[in-house]
């Protein structure tokens, strides 16, 4: 991996992104790492069915996929998404959202969207968030690619500049990103695109990994879904993904504390340790 980060050029990749909205990485995962995921995400298919059209009634979408085993935290903090992630976004940008999705046959598309667009803030604007999402098996427009919209990342408020004066026409501008296993495409919140239809008869694997600015509120709540004894065995970048860092100059501390202080075994809150609370 360190090889692989080091012939990474993070400069063509970020002016891809800043230009057309998105960029590919080829080689995010060789053949080893995809057989790891694939073995170590068997155990919970079947176990979470989208429950409205856009997680997909035929999709089933593992969340909290980092904590679920090492090559997760690995795909997670991979330094070369920490390095391309790092010019977009602020020192100890956060993970906002992980997790694994089987995309099933018959699966139809989902509405057009931006993946930060739950921060409500105008645009055109700076991403708050990036996202990677990463083929597990080969994205293929009949099984379901993600398709973008190219440049859309630039546009103003909805209606506004950029945008189409009829909005059904968005429809016909996206591009089905059909890319190989192992691939992973990078582009920041602000872009539009959706999950296409899988109109074959086999599963479309992938994974999707949302980073965020350090100030901005994660979509899942990783201090409440991953337990500290997990957190404690991660290594250190996934654990400062997962907010247990200070974001300049004090945002995320505890109690005044480091919030990587309460990893330790014997740490205890010090609302529990000081003067008692009055009645």
């Amino acid at each position: 991996m360190d090889a692989i980060a080091a012939r990474f050029d993070v400069d063509a990749h970020a002016a891809r992104m800043r230009k057309d909205g998105y960029t590919v990485i080829e080689d995010f995962l060789d053949a080893a790492a995809l057989a790891s995921f694939r073995e170590s995400l068997a155990p919970y298919l079947g176990s979470h069915h989208g429950r409205n059209d856009f997680e997909g009634f035929k999709t089933e979408r593992i969340y909290t996929l980092v904590a679920r085993g090492r090559i997760f935290e690995q795909i997670a903090a991979d330094p070369r998404l920490m390095a391309l992630i790092g010019r977009f976004l602020r020192p100890n940008f956060l993970l906002s959202a992980s997790h694994a999705i089987n995309l099933g046959p018959g699966e139809t598309p989902q509405n057009i969207h931006s993946d930060d667009g739950f921060y409500h803030q105008r645009r055109p604007r700076a991403p708050i968030g990036v996202s990677v999402i990463g083929a597990i098996s080969g994205f293929t427009k009949q099984n379901g690619a993600t398709e973008i919209i190219p440049g859309s990342h630039l546009w103003g408020e909805p209606d506004g500049e950029g945008w189409p004066k009829d909005r059904g026409e968005l429809a016909n501008m996206l591009v089905p990103m059909e890319i190989p296993a192992g691939a992973a495409l990078v582009f920041p919140g602000t872009l539009l695109h959706r999950g296409g239809a899988n109109v074959t008869d086999r599963p479309r694997l992938g994974f999707t990994n949302q980073y965020c600015e350090p100030w901005a509120r994660p979509q899942e709540n990783f201090w409440l879904s991953v337990p500290k004894e997990m957190v404690r065995a991660m290594q250190p970048q996934v654990q400062k993904l997962l907010g247990y860092e200070i974001a300049p100059p004090f945002l995320g501390m505890v109690t005044a504390s480091h919030p990587a202080k309460s990893l330790e075994p014997d740490w205890v809150p010090p609302v529990l340790t000081q003067a008692p609370r009055a009645s």
